[in-house]
């Protein structure tokens, strides 16, 4: 199989059944369409011409984008979603055979992107939840090689929500200016800007050396994943032409209605992520309290930003606990990102904070709570 299986597809699927309450997701609440439609000031949306768009992007909104992130327009490439912009990254840089490195736990994609599609050798340097999920500088520098080409990280992670702060990143830049000089740094910055309540929101990485390069897109910290409208910026030049060569030659251009709803919801920027930030402030409240009355049976990594954070059973569950841990939370209808998706142990699950609704987050805390004290039961006092 040219692409292998990854059971996180089930987010997506439509032939899975929707579980009532979805931990799983690690997106915050999706905006509606009527959010957008004719905000004062913007042209109507019957006059979005259906022809190509342009293979660089809309330049308003490549304006907006540069804005943001203190570069030029020209720096920027608008991508079908942050998923395209991670494939054309790997396939322009990485060859068959050329080094590559990332860490672990990961999104899948990431990894697909550079191991299964482009054929390269991925070198992964693991994270632990014992460490919180800190990247070891010394670690990485020894993981380097002069035959590395790309080094693919994100800040905050997924699934951690764990970000990687500045000193450390420039500690990064350093180590590769020592072993591979000529190797990219690229740095998926798709959470971001998903801060929480009045936390500020860390800088992006772009302007901390030529070699760096960003991703994001608005599936996150925006609340629209359904425009698949996503972002790569380099001010290398040489990068930007084969970004935009390389987006024609897979998907000629974004749509122009997507690339124009974008713009929309740019324009709203402030009072969404605003809003958000407030969102995700109280369920990321909610869920320490639930870890803390807990914490014989759970423990957490409490994430920098974004709606999502990782948890692990405590030593109490066995394997076969475990197994009736998840068979139960499948029965109260709850569903959570097991760890196997990104290449963790079984006993520590991504849980997403952002998605449902306050009053749906704390049932749905509630029936994880009765799985696990379920579970971890029977693994104490067998049913006869």
């Amino acid at each position: 199989m040219r692409f292998p299986e990854t059971d996180i597809i089930s987010l997506i699927e439509s032939g899975c059944s929707v579980p009532r309450y979805d931990l799983a997701e690690s997106v915050g609440p999706v905006l509606q369409l009527t959010a957008l439609l004719q905000p004062p000031g913007s042209f109507p949306l019957e006059d979005i011409p259906l022809g190509y768009a342009t293979a660089a992007g809309d330049i308003r909104l490549r304006e907006t984008i540069a804005e943001r992130h203190a570069v030029s327009p020209d720096d920027v490439v608008l991508t079908v979603g942050g998923m395209h912009a991670l494939f054309l990254i790997a396939f322009i840089l990485c060859e068959k055979g050329d080094e590559a490195l990332t860490t672990s736990p990961a999104f899948p994609g990431t990894r697909s992107a550079l191991e299964v599609i482009v054929g390269a050798n991925l070198r992964t340097l693991p994270l632990s939840f014992d460490r919180g999920y800190q990247l070891d500088v010394d670690e990485f520098r020894s993981a380097l090689s002069p035959r590395t080409k790309l080094v693919s990280l994100a800040s905050p992670q997924n699934p951690s929500g764990v970000a990687l702060a500045e000193p450390t990143i420039r500690n990064i830049l350093a180590a590769m200016e020592e072993q591979c000089p000529n190797a990219h740094l690229l740095l998926d910055e798709t959470y971001r800007e998903a801060a929480y309540g009045t936390n500020p929101i860390a800088s992006s990485a772009i302007a901390l050396g030529p070699k760096v390069i960003s991703v994001a897109s608005l599936s996150k910290c925006h609340g629209a994943p359904g425009l698949r409208l996503g972002w790569a910026i380099t001010r290398n030049k040489a990068l930007r032409k084969q970004l935009v060569i390389g987006k024609f030659n897979t998907v000629i251009s974004c749509s122009p209605v997507d690339e124009a709803l974008a713009l929309r919801v740019l324009a709203q920027r402030d009072s969404i992520i605003n809003a958000r930030r407030i969102h995700l402030a109280e369920g990321l409240s909610r869920v320490a309290e639930w870890v803390q009355r807990n914490s014989d049976l759970i423990e957490w990594v409490r994430p920098d930003a974004g709606a999502l954070c990782c948890l692990r059973l405590t030593s109490v569950f066995d394997g076969e606990a475990v197994g009736r841990f998840y068979q139960a939370l499948a029965r109260f209808g709850v569903r959570v990102g097991r760890g196997t998706w990104f290449g963790e142990e079984v006993r520590i699950f991504r849980l997403g904070f952002g998605f449902l609704a306050p009053s749906d987050l704390e049932i749905a805390l509630e029936m994880v709570t009765r799985s696990l004290r379920h579970a971890a039961q029977q693994a104490v006092e067998p049913v006869s």
